[in-house]
C-alpha cells in the first residue's frame, strides 16, 4: 500500500469526491454523471447504473452477519439507490474477491442471500467476477442497474417551499448496531435484523418521480449528512422539524436510551429509506412529512437545521470514520 503525502483519512468522503470526478470525461451516452446516487447512461431506454463495495471488518463482522446477511444487505444498498433516482430495478452484477481460505459454505451461503433478495425485487443477477485477495481480506462488489420510465430525480431539484419528507424508518439500522457492539441484540431484534438486511422501499421511488418529487436521496449515511447533500446540491435550508421525529426517537429509546436514539434518528447510516422534497401539498402514501425548504437568507449558505439550528450530528463517514 503506498503512504506518504495526503492521507485519505485528512479528507472526507465529499472531499474527496470533488478531486476524483473532474477526472472523468463525460460522454454523449451518460445523461447524468457521477455525484447522485446512480448514473443515467442512454441506451434504447433510459439506464440507471450503481455500484456499492461492502468490506469484511469495516462494513460487517462475521460475528455478527452471516454470508446470507452480506448478500442481502449489498442488493439492498445497490437497490436503495435506484430507486432514489426515481427507477425500477432491473439487475446486478456481482463481483467477489476474497482470501482463498474462505470457505465454500460461506460463499454459498452468500450466493443464497444475494438470490433471495434479487428474487424478492425481481431483478435478475447479470454476471460478475471472482477474485484472490491476501490473507482475510473478503470484498463484495455490485453493481446493480435500472429502467427509468421518466425524467431522473436529482438530489438537486430541491426548490423553495417544497416539503421534506421520509419514506422508511429512520434510525433503526444504527440502533441496532450499537446493540451489535454492546452484546444486547435481545433489547430490540427489529433493529439487529434491519441492521443486518434492510428492506429499502424500492417501489415508493418510482411512485415519488411519478407524483413530482423534487430531489430524492437513498439515506445512506445518515438524515442530516444526505440531507445537506440535497440542500447543497439544490442551493436551499432544509429546516427538519423535530416533532416529526419524535415518534423515530421514541420508539428506540427503550432499547438505546433518549440521547442515543437522537443521535441514531439524525445522524445513523445504513437506513436504506428514502428522502425527498416535494412541492407543497403533493405528498405519495407511504410518505410523512419530516420538514421544509426555503431559500438561503443574505449571507446564509445552504445548509441543513433542526428546528432553525445546526446540530452537530454528522453521520457516517468513509474515511474520516474509518
Amino acid at each position: 500500500m503506498m503512504t506518504g503525502g495526503t492521507p485519505l483519512r485528512s479528507l472526507d468522503e465529499d472531499e474527496l469526491l470533488r478531486r476524483i470526478l473532474p477526472a472523468f470525461a463525460p460522454t454523449d451516452e451518460l445523461l447524468v454523471a457521477p455525484g447522485d446516487d446512480a448514473a443515467v447512461l442512454r441506451t434504447s431506454e433510459r439506464t440507471i447504473a450503481t455500484t456499492d463495495t461492502v468490506v469484511l471488518g469495516r462494513d460487517w463482522l462475521d460475528a455478527w452477519s452471516s454470508g446470507a446477511d452480506v448478500g442481502r444487505k449489498v442488493i439492498a444498498q445497490n437497490l436503495a439507490d435506484v430507486a432514489a433516482m426515481g427507477g425500477h430495478p432491473t439487475g446486478v452484477l456481482v463481483t467477489l474477491v476474497a482470501d482463498p481460505e474462505l470457505s465454500l459454505e460461506w460463499v454459498l451461503d452468500h450466493v443464497a442471500g444475494l438470490a433471495a433478495a434479487c428474487a424478492d425485487a425481481g431483478v435478475a443477477v447479470l454476471g460478475g467476477d471472482l477474485s484472490s485477495a491476501p490473507p482475510g481480506v473478503v470484498m463484495v462488489s455490485v453493481t446493480a442497474l435500472g429502467r427509468l420510465d421518466g425524467e431522473p430525480v436529482l438530489r438537486s431539484g430541491a426548490r423553495d417551499g417544497d416539503v421534506l419528507a421520509v419514506c422508511g424508518s429512520l434510525g433503526l439500522a444504527d440502533a441496532g448496531l450499537r446493540l451489535l457492539r454492546a452484546e444486547a441484540a435481545d433489547r430490540m431484534p427489529e433493529a439487529v435484523a434491519h441492521q443486518r438486511h434492510p428492506q429499502p422501499p424500492l417501489a415508493a421511488g418510482p411512485a415519488a418521480a411519478a407524483a413530482g418529487a423534487t430531489s430524492m436521496l437513498d439515506l445512506s449515511d445518515g438524515l442530516l449528512r444526505d440531507g445537506g447533500r440535497i440542500a447543497r446540491a439544490s442551493g436551499v435550508v432544509i429546516d427538519v422539524t423535530g416533532a416529526a421525529l419524535a415518534p423515530d426517537v421514541a420508539a428506540l429509546t427503550g432499547a438505546v436510551g433518549a440521547e442515543v436514539a437522537l443521535d441514531c434518528v439524525l445522524a445513523g447510516g445504513e437506513e436504506h429509506s428514502l428522502i425527498a422534497t416535494f412541492p407543497a401539498g403533493v405528498l405519495p402514501d407511504g410518505w410523512r412529512a419530516i420538514g421544509t425548504v426555503r431559500a438561503p437568507g443574505e449571507a446564509e449558505r445552504p445548509t441543513i437545521l433542526v428546528d432553525g439550528r445546526q446540530v452537530s450530528h454528522t453521520g457516517w463517514d468513509h474515511f474520516r470514520d474509518a
